[in-house]
């Protein structure tokens, strides 16, 4: 499997995915809102895209889909939900589906609601899983829930599916949010060394050659994953003094989910 990842140089910093079958050139382009960038580099690989991925509805993910369409002919797939939400979708896709690509590329779906309710994570099937994550996950971050979302489900997806996963599975997200969230996370957890050394090494951040993280380093440096953490809670009651002295989890996400809105 081979992976290009490519950062938009937009506003909202998003990136843009292709994933390609080495043996047969066949490749899959996610959220590809820049579609001149996404076929100009399946054009220097050679790579003929057939099949076209939203994570999710927002415009920002989907803005390319009609270019990217009349000029490749792909298929367009999505979250079956979201059929009356993107124009021209072709397929519709439920948990455990697996997205196949030439020979080689098996990419399954996970049904991973919060920041909307028609979410699709992708999984890899390889040796060293890989999570195309969309707005779920970021570096150092999970998504937000203005736009149809609810940080109820982005909890649930966060405990019940991502911390399942492989500890060592890389983290492709849908945009570079990296040095606000570990601003974030150093504001509710001030000793976190692993943060504040990759805050320090981001201040030469290059999102065109961004790191990619792992979920084992999400678990150090994503504050969203260290819920039961006693710095995260200490600090947290003294935005929320209402909170009991030992909150739940749950809790614990949605204080913190709430601040990071006002971030």
């Amino acid at each position: 499997m081979r992976v290009e990842q490519i950062y938009t140089d937009n506003s909202y910093r998003n990136f843009n995915y292709l994933i390609a079958c080495p043996e047969t050139g066949e490749a899959l382009a996610i959220d590809p809102l820049d579609h001149k960038k996404c076929l100009a580099a399946a054009k220097s690989h050679g790579w003929n895209i057939v099949k076209i991925l939203n994570t999710h509805e927002h415009a920002d993910h989907t803005g390319g889909n009609a270019q990217m369409v009349e000029a490749t002919g792909a298929r367009l797939l999505a979250h079956f939900n979201a059929k009356s939400k993107i124009q021209g979708m072709d397929v519709g896709l439920k948990a455990g589906d697996v997205i196949k690509i030439g020979k080689t590329v098996e990419l399954e779906c996970l049904d991973t609601p919060g920041h909307t309710m028609s979410h699709i994570c992708l999984l890899s099937r390889t040796d060293q899983p890989a999570l195309f994550s969309g707005d779920t996950l970021f570096n150092a971050g999970a998504g937000n829930c203005h736009n149809g979302g609810h940080p109820e489900q982005l909890y649930d997806t966060f405990v019940q599916q991502l911390v399942r996963l492989p500890s060592n599975t890389r983290i492709f997200p849908g945009h570079d949010y990296l040095t606000n969230n570990l601003e974030f996370t150093l504001s509710r957890e001030p000793n976190n060394k692993r943060a504040a050394e990759l805050l320090k090494a981001a201040e030469n951040h290059d999102p065109h050659n961004a790191m990619v993280s792992t979920l084992v380093l999400e678990t150090e440096i994503n504050t969203f994953f260290r819920l039961e953490n006693p710095s995260v809670i200490s600090v947290l009651k003294n935005d929320f003094p209402s909170l009991p002295e030992a909150p739940s989890p749950r809790e614990v996400f949605l204080c913190l989910r709430e601040l990071r809105n006002k971030w």
